[in-house]
């Protein structure tokens, strides 16, 4: 009999058997229906990829089946919020984001209506189904389109509280999420607000600034940090769009370095955006942007790519290292 296939083997394949984060989409939307909001929810044939199957059996008559239709499915969002109700519309990021930027520039963006884009298994999360699949430049694309809020949990009751919070928020939303196997770092009654990034310590050595499923590897790189003699900051900058420049400011005037870490290329997204805030009033503190440096990702498991990317704890804590051993040196 084989042995049981381990995780971190290159076999490993069970990309959406053990997505408990997931749930916490399903559960956020059926909280609404609960509170008496109208919404709608639709998917491109992925509701057992994304958890919204279990909406879907609680509420079928605000379900929608778009099948393999993802343009279809962002333009048919928009007319169905000319209507009063909320639609929430959910596909692989990769999809959303690059296949359907002109529906979402023009369609859902340009007419200001209250569209809810959910682009899941984000990033390098669906490694070994190749570059057609992997989206490392959706929050480029995403914060460089007008009036559209960009947002990127960290975990499952982040997520759950932002799908909440969105009922208020008068712009169209983008949540960038992840295949719902990321840690729980909070808990689920944890409250949040668009724009106002979560401090969770300060530094004087170093702050490291991260967004979405790198929250919870970046959190163990600073303990780990911390355990040398450290003082190192940890901001989860889950809205990458609008900003929240005065967290950054802050930092930047605590401490000689800020890393950004993100599953993204390091071009165009939350370094990026970082790197405009500094930029923009011509704060001298010294930046490292932590991703994916400007190439299409290599095709293997998740597991492998975290780890040659180094966007798990210990390569996070390696990178921190490296810049804080460079000292005041520049970056090529």
């Amino acid at each position: 009999m084989n042995a049981p296939v381990s995780p971190d083997s290159w076999q490993y394949r069970q990309i959406n058997a053990r997505a408990p984060g997931l749930n916490y989409l399903s559960n956020g939307l059926i909280d609404l229906v609960a509170a008496g909001h109208k919404i709608a929810v639709g998917t491109a044939d992925l509701q057992y990829s994304n958890g919204l199957n279990r909406f879907a059996e609680k509420h079928p008559e605000l379900f929608i089946q778009f099948g393999i239709s993802e343009q279809n499915m962002v333009t048919a969002a928009a007319g169905i919020a000319t209507t009063g109700s909320m639609p929430f519309v959910a596909t692989f990021a990769s999809f959303l984001a690059l296949l359907c930027c002109e529906q979402i520039r023009m369609d859902v963006a340009y007419s200001a209506l209250p569209v809810r884009l959910i682009g899941h298994h984000a990033g390098i999360s669906l490694g070994f189904y190749g570059t057609s699949h992997h989206a490392t430049e959706d929050l480029a694309i995403t914060r460089g389109i007008a009036d559209l809020t960009v947002v990127a949990p960290a975990d499952g009751p982040q997520l759950a509280a932002a799908i909440r919070a969105s009922i208020h928020h008068p712009q169209p939303i983008y949540f960038r999420i992840g295949r719902g196997q990321e840690p729980n770092v909070y808990a689920d009654d944890v409250v949040f607000e668009f724009g106002k990034a979560i401090v969770h310590a300060q530094g004087h050595d170093l702050t490291l600034i991260a967004t979405g499923s790198m929250l919870h590897p970046t959190l163990a790189a600073a303990e780990a940090l911390r355990a040398s003699g450290l003082a190192v900051g940890v901001i989860d900058m889950h809205t990458i769009k609008p900003l929240d420049r005065e967290a950054v400011l802050h930092a930047a005037r605590q401490c000689p370095l800020l890393i950004t870490v993100e599953e993204h290329n390091v071009l165009g997204g939350l370094g990026g955006a970082v790197a405009e805030v500094l930029a923009d009033v011509g704060q001298g503190t010294r930046l490292v942007r932590h991703g994916i440096h400007d190439e299409y990702s290599l095709i293997a498991p998740p597991t492998h790519l975290y780890r040659h990317y180094r966007l798990d704890a210990a390569g996070i804590e390696a990178v921190a290292r490296e810049a804080l051993a460079k000292g005041g040196k520049h970056e090529r």
